[in-house]
């Protein structure tokens, strides 16, 4: 039942907005570009070689091309279905390894997180190499089968063609306890990597190799001077954010009985690691920690079904979605000025909270019968449901707002000779760009006869 609820929550509404942000409309630029010319080596940006990340999230956005979605739904539907089939995978692993009750919670916490609900709704890179390297985890610590090795490197070596080498570092500490699998692992991983690198590099030469490696890898992990500068602390509230609702969850972290499972010590060491690791890089984005999520959420299950009074903590994760509603009336503004200057009706969304607190207390109320799978079962739900309500009323604001789509498909009959005022967001110029199928050239002088630009935070013609 669970993943049924996921797959409804995730595929709801894949088109519902058009691009955001500028990664997005990128990405799907890119992916259709392969689609377009077969050319699966180099990826292309409006005719031009982009070589800052890997090609899978390419691959996938022109395989779903070719198999007739477009444009939202070609880039958007290969990452929800990716994300489901790691859930399942992810659920009868730990139902294996631990039990059918931590796999559940652990599944329904990490599934109905809003970072990972959030990051399954967008064609960006984070979530398939979270995706993949969390099954190259899985495999390694806990499937002893002869060959599983071979398994783990192969979706290891994926996870390198997600996202370049930093799957590398965080797998590092599995790797060094993956007995019998130390030699096949990398193996196969660099069987799977490889091809791409090698081709890529043959027609590309050195031009490629010091964008990919050395700029978006080296001189963004030390380099103060490029994007996205955050202190070391940026990931720990991050993380917390992410968690939500489950945010309360973390107060479990320090109970002894949390950390009685030798397995469980493990994951909280790995957690660590990746989080010290990618807290010393001088660049950070919240969608950098996602692959951290997987092990986090397995240790919050162990911790929720060891503590002595659960139904305090289910309740508490229940009565956090209250604050959807006054969070979701902040997202369009949030989208285009960043959450802390975000202004918007959050006070007379206030009474959509109700429900929630409802539900809280129902939760508490059947937990502390010792009905812990109705309770858990009833806290996902209204999780499940507070998500769909946001995609369902917020999304059409945030493309009306924040998407160049609606834009687009208001003056497209205008935009023969159009061009771009160079003050323009760069989520709206690639976001146009997309829409239009080529590069719109930016304005010089009195050149074109109608011009983007922005006006009140919105996107304007200037005859």
């Amino acid at each position: 039942m669970l993943l049924s609820v996921l797959a409804a929550l995730y595929l709801l509404s894949l088109g519902g907005t058009g691009f955001v942000a500028a990664d997005e409309p990128r990405y799907a630029s890119l992916g259709r570009a392969m689609a377009e010319t077969g050319d699966l080596i180099t990826p292309r940006l409006d005719g031009a070689g982009w070589f800052e990340k890997p090609p899978l999230l390419y691959w996938t956005t022109a395989l779903a091309t070719r198999l007739g979605f477009h444009d939202e739904w070609a880039a958007r539907l290969p990452v929800a279905l990716i994300s489901l089939a790691f859930l399942g995978f992810f659920w009868a692993v730990l139902k294996r390894e631990f039990s059918v009750e931590t796999a559940r919670l652990a599944t329904t916490i990490l599934g109905l997180s809003i970072g990972w609900v959030a990051y399954t709704f967008v064609a960006v890179t984070d979530l398939e190499m979270s995706v993949l390297l969390g099954v190259a985890l899985l495999i390694t610590l806990f499937d002893t089968r002869p060959g599983r090795g071979w398994v783990a490197g192969v979706f290891l070596g994926l996870a390198i063609l997600a996202k370049a080498f930093v799957p590398l570092v965080l797998f590092f500490p599995a790797w060094t306890v993956a007995r019998g699998k130390r030699l096949q692992i990398p193996v196969a991983a660099l069987l799977v990597a490889a091809p791409w690198h090698l081709l890529i590099w043959r027609v590309n030469g050195s031009a490629w190799w010091n964008e990919y490696f050395w700029k978006q890898m080296v001189a963004r992990f030390f380099n103060p001077g490029l994007e996205h500068l955050q202190p070391f602390w940026f990931y720990f509230p991050v993380l917390l954010g992410l968690l939500f609702p489950w945010t309360p969850l973390a107060a479990l972290l320090p109970a002894r009985k949390t950390w009685t499972d030798v397995r469980i010590q493990f994951l909280g060491w790995w957690v660590l690691f990746g989080l010290v690791f990618l807290s010393v890089s001088r660049n950070k984005l919240p969608g950098y920690v996602l692959p951290l999520m997987p092990a986090l959420a397995v240790i919050l299950a162990e911790g929720l079904r060891k503590a002595p009074r659960p139904h305090w903590w289910l309740a508490a994760s229940a009565a956090m979605l209250a604050l959807l509603p006054p969070s979701a009336a902040l997202l369009p503004a949030g989208l285009l000025v960043g959450i802390r200057r975000a202004q918007g009706d959050w006070a007379g969304s206030l009474v959509w909270s109700i429900p929630f607190l409802l539900a809280a207390g129902a939760v508490w109320w059947l937990a502390h019968v010792e009905k812990r799978q109705e309770a858990a079962l009833v806290c996902a739900l209204a999780a499940a449901i507070g998500f769909a309500v946001v995609k369902w009323t917020v999304f059409p604001v945030v493309d009306q707002r924040v998407s160049a789509r609606a834009f687009w498909v208001e003056h497209k009959d205008q935009m023969k000779g159009a061009c771009l005022e160079e003050n323009l967001r760069r989520d709206w110029e690639y976001g146009l760009n997309y829409y239009a199928h080529r590069a719109l050239p930016h304005c010089q002088g009195s050149q074109g006869n109608v011009r983007i630009g922005m006006s009140g935070g919105k996107l304007v013609l200037l005859q």
